[in-house]
């Protein structure tokens, strides 16, 4: 038996723990641990316009990360000029938002607008037709963060009308 010893850092801190594997003596490693890191440096993903057929107003989005197969996650920051918002749409295992900057408005079908601020972080449930978007007076930023079903993260639907936003 092989004790190994790792530090987890977060949040500014780190602690020491102590984890006991008992490794398969081989001649070769199985493959799952000859893996190596990956960092995307910043600057090396091109930002692109958010399409008009899913977006109304300016919005900008950076790709973070794609996570490869087997894992799903996949994410990338979002600003959306004052006014602009994504159209109605639904994640298959749900959406995680983390404001960074502005003043934002994100709402589900049939609830009420809610406004988000940097720091808040919005949970959008598998399946819920929503919209999020920056204020009318207020650009808003956010990393969006979805998993994938069959390379698929988002099902998008008819775009929010100006009545609908001005609600």
């Amino acid at each position: 038996m092989i004790a190994r010893r790792g530090v987890l850092v977060g949040g500014g801190a780190a602690a020491l723990i102590g984890v006991r594997q008992t490794l398969a003596l081989a001649s070769e490693p199985p493959e799952e641990f000859c893996m190596d890191i990956d960092i995307k440096r910043n600057g090396s993903r091109p930002s692109q316009k958010g399409s008009q057929d899913w977006f109304t107003g300016t919005v900008r989005v950076d790709p973070l990360f794609q996570s490869p197969d087997p894992a799903r996650a996949g994410a990338g920051q979002v600003t959306f000029e004052p006014g602009a918002r994504t159209a109605w749409h639904t994640h298959p295992l749900g959406q995680t938002l983390i404001i960074t900057s502005g003043l934002g408005w994100a709402q589900r079908d049939g609830g009420p607008i809610e406004e988000v601020r940097p720091g808040d972080v919005v949970w959008f449930p598998p399946g819920l037709k929503h919209w999020h978007g920056a204020s009318p007076t207020t650009a808003m930023t956010h990393i969006a963060v979805q998993e994938s079903v069959g390379g698929k993260n988002v099902d998008w639907m008819e775009k929010v009308s100006d009545e609908q936003y001005r609600k």
